[in-house]
């Protein structure tokens, strides 16, 4: 390793670990200034005084606040993430039974954003100014506007209530629900594993409308980036040279501008993932979907800070693990940043 590489390695690393360590300062504050009592959550509003000093001593409450941060950064140092107050869990137990369906959602609805948005922004920007390019502008702005609960409670009426084309709430219908062992925690995945190809496709139908929704959420985003992207780029003068040499269209398009935007589409594409992880609170909350959304959501009401913290910790992990994962992308599509 070159002394360049060492350094840009040293530099990556101590960035990471000043971001967890404010991360972990900042999921800490949070549960200490969250106005509500963890003893108390624990022992109820009817505890007399001694179970509350003793359950206060057992987690550590009465300690000076630098004393409990300590404490609470050792016991993540050897995988202790508390226990949850309202299913008397492992914290990290729960959140990995409720983190599958969630990437499942986030992930096809990354597939639906990605895969519409990028072309479409490619399109209004190749056809700036006309037709197309404001009804997908319109489009675009629809998706931005719309609060997502309110997308998906009428999608639920029209698709599900009148026009019986998907599923309701939930991940299955309930004469489905314990057919097919929890081999991976994915239930499309289990279902191919056990064969149960009717499982298979009621899944499916009850994961169409709330990835759909999101997705066309991410798409409005990933949409208008790609068209600002590629507007700037088919500015640039080496589009012009190329047309003028007698290049064709879709080639330049294709080979030359979408070339030159694909690194800076990683980022965008990325950071829309890590946001369909973590901001689904409210699509979960609207079609019962037991993932990581309504799981926060669930314990934040009842003021489990232990599943909050843990939570808040994993959301900020998950965003540094999908920059350094872009960062590795950026090698891959641009020899350059090697």
């Amino acid at each position: 390793m070159t002394n360049e590489r060492l350094t840009a390695f040293t530099r990556q690393a101590g960035t990471i670990l000043a971001t967890l360590l404010g991360l972990l300062v900042l999921t800490f504050c949070i549960g200490r200034l969250m106005p509500v009592d963890p003893v108390r959550a624990i022992v109820g509003e009817e505890a007399d005084q001694a179970t509350y000093d003793t359950v206060a001593e057992r987690i550590g409450a009465n300690l000076p606040l630098y004393q409990q941060f300590f404490r609470y950064v050792n016991d993540l140092a050897h995988g202790d993430f508390g226990t949850s107050i309202r299913t008397g869990q492992p914290v990290i137990n729960d959140i990995l039974h409720v983190m599958p369906a969630t990437i499942e959602l986030a992930t096809f609805a990354i597939i639906v954003g990605a895969g519409l948005g990028i072309p479409l922004g490619i399109l209004a920007a190749v056809r700036r100014n006309r037709p197309i390019d404001h009804v997908i502008r319109f489009l675009t702005l629809i998706g931005h506007s719309m609060p997502i609960f309110w997308t998906g409670m009428i999608g639920l009426i029209i698709f599900y209530a009148a026009l019986d084309l998907v599923g309701g709430g939930g991940r299955l219908s309930d004469y489905y629900i314990g057919l097919v062992p929890e081999t991976t925690g994915f239930l499309l995945i289990d279902a191919v594993l056990a064969g149960d190809w009717e499982v298979f496709r009621d899944a499916i139908n009850h994961l169409l409308l709330p990835a759909s929704i999101l997705g066309y959420s991410s798409m409005a985003y990933i949409t208008r980036m790609t068209r600002s992207f590629m507007l700037d780029q088919l500015n640039q003068e080496y589009v012009t040279t190329a047309r003028v040499k007698g290049l064709s269209k879709n080639r330049t398009i294709w080979h030359h501008a979408f070339a030159n935007i694909r690194v800076q589409l990683v980022t965008i594409v990325a950071l829309a993932y890590g946001s369909l992880l973590e901001g689904a609170v409210l699509i979960e909350t609207v079609f019962s979907w037991p993932g990581f959304g309504q799981y926060i959501t669930n314990n934040m009401l009842i003021g489990d800070m232990n599943a909050v913290m843990t939570c808040v910790l994993l959301v900020g992990i998950i965003f540094i693990a999908l920059n350094l994962l872009s960062d590795a992308l950026y090698k891959i599509f641009d020899p350059r940043t090697r």
